[in-house]
């Protein structure tokens, strides 16, 4: 039986089983490896030495440079950011709704942002920018609209109002698809497959924001939520208000799908993967935070690799992509229940 480890972060005190210290230790070493393969592999190819010269002297030559700091870098910190939001949304909703499939693509909020990001390249032929805030904003209103009416109606009944919510949306999504002219619906089909390509500085700024604000929220809130798993009438019993507490946990969750949403377009597989993923490598009990926000970055930076290297002549979208590997993933699970 493993020894739980205290932790102390001013006067908090977090309980941390040593397995589960040695999985975010192999997910993180496992993460600079795929992102030194990344960063070097390429059109241009760098040996390690070249990279680490590339990445950290000025004497360096200035094309290899320019084409880490202004192509690869903003890509692969881009995709670990979004990764890692995913994958710290998806163990949030899935502590919520007390369901392994309480991910935000399951739940709708995921379809939400992308029907604020359709709307502005549709009807408003709309830059990046608006895009964006546009994703985000409407991916918080989605979350609100079934919170509201899911109220009363327990953890089952969030993920049953939200699939609803999520096949409205949808719906809608495709109607403005198809009333939309040829330019602006393969426009907006490119930003729904969920792409990292021409990812910028712009892209990594706010996503690194939101996890950021985020993360504390949820890590504050671990505790309560696990409570929570065990029934409201216990959580309450033991001192928490769990109307209050879900309430915030969605909101958090819901701000790391939009934004992610919002750098990368929508991104399927991640947030329902990963915390179950994560799980399985540390064997152990409770919400595992760290673990499933370091596997959904880990996820969507192998989802990238795959992107770029199995297409002979073109590069796929890193949605498409993580798409596949969800449904390969979805496959297995069946199987092994079998």
């Amino acid at each position: 039986m493993s020894r739980l480890r205290a932790v102390r972060l001013g006067r908090w005190s977090v309980r941390v089983e040593p397995r589960v210290l040695l999985a975010c230790g192999v997910l993180a070493l496992v993460m600079m490896v795929l992102g030194g393969v990344l960063l070097a592999t390429g059109t241009l190819v760098m040996k390690p030495s070249e990279l680490w010269t590339a990445l950290f002297s000025d004497q360096a030559d200035p094309i290899a440079r320019r084409i880490l700091y202004r192509i690869r870098l903003p890509r692969v910190l881009t995709a670990l950011l979004v990764g890692a939001s995913l994958g710290l949304a998806g163990a949030l909703f899935q502590s919520i709704s007390r369901n392994p499939l309480g991910s935000p693509d399951v739940i709708g909020f995921t379809t939400g942002a992308a029907s604020g990001a359709i709307v502005q390249i549709i009807l408003f032929d709309a830059g990046p920018l608006a895009t964006a805030l546009a994703a985000v904003l409407t991916g918080l209103i989605t979350a609100l609209v079934v919170m509201g009416l899911a109220r009363g109606r327990g953890s089952q009944g969030l993920v049953l109002v939200g699939i609803g919510v999520g096949a409205t949306l949808t719906g809608l999504n495709n109607l403005l698809l198809v009333s939309a002219n040829l330019d602006q619906a393969m426009f907006a089909q490119m930003w729904l497959a969920g792409s990292l390509n021409t990812r910028t500085w712009d892209h990594v700024l706010p996503a690194l924001l939101g996890l950021l604000f985020a993360l504390p929220v949820a890590l504050l809130h671990a505790r309560r939520a696990s409570l929570l798993e065990m029934g409201e009438a216990t959580a309450g019993v033991l001192g928490v208000i769990p109307g209050r507490t879900r309430r915030r946990l969605v909101l958090a969750a819901v701000a790391l799908t939009a934004i992610a949403t919002a750098a990368a377009g929508p991104i399927a597989f991640i947030a329902l993967a990963a915390p179950q993923l994560s799980k399985r490598l540390a064997r152990a009990e409770g919400l595992g935070l760290v673990p499933a926000a370091l596997m959904g970055a880990l996820l969507l930076m192998l989802a990238d690799l795959a992107s770029q290297r199995l297409a002979a002549f073109v590069h796929l979208p890193v949605g498409l992509v993580a798409g596949v590997m969800g449904g390969g993933y979805l496959l297995w699970l069946l199987l092994r229940k079998q």
